[in-house]
């Protein structure tokens, strides 16, 4: 293992049975994958440290799990194993806080159109989604409130209320 990599992403859990303390949340994402009842978009809202983004990739790697048991990612097929390798290009973390103008918003309006590459969602986790402001954060509703089916939006943030 690089021991170049922080902390938190060489010990980042890599299924929900590892992450610790979110035993609601987990059972619900579970569930969700589990039924194949998945909604459109989630709001993970915490103190900074609480596993917002870690549950979010979870999410995202277990809806893509070629295999998964009872909504929990096998860790073993390819799509999983890209995952833990920052290298599945259907999941797509963006940090709101330096890509919040509206061409970045424009730019991610026109590639929620495209279907996944490799999974069966595409799956954008927005960290630090209270920073969108103004005319980006209206053009992005709008791609919120109607994205495509093969689309689940995942918003992280450490103050919900400040989210348009």
């Amino acid at each position: 293992m690089d021991v170049s990599l922080c902390l938190y992403r060489k010990y980042r859990p890599r299924k929900f049975s590892e992450l610790v303390g979110q035993t609601v949340a987990k059972k619900t994402l579970m569930n969700a994958v589990k039924t194949g009842r998945v909604s459109h978009a989630y709001l993970f809202s915490g103190p900074r440290g609480t596993g917002k983004t870690t549950a979010a990739r979870l999410l995202g790697k277990a809806l893509n799990c070629l295999s998964h048991k009872d909504g929990e990612p096998c860790c073993r097929c390819d799509n999983c194993r890209a995952v833990d390798e920052g290298a599945f290009i259907d999941l797509i973390e963006i940090d709101a806080a330096s890509t919040s103008s509206i061409d970045d918003i424009r730019d991610l309006r026109e590639k929620v159109r495209y279907a996944p590459a490799r999974g069966r969602y595409k799956v954008y986790i927005v960290d630090e989604a209270h920073q969108l402001r103004g005319a980006a954060a209206h053009a992005f509703l709008k791609t919120l409130e109607e994205p495509p089916q093969h689309v689940v939006f995942v918003l992280a943030t450490t103050e919900p209320h400040k989210f348009l």
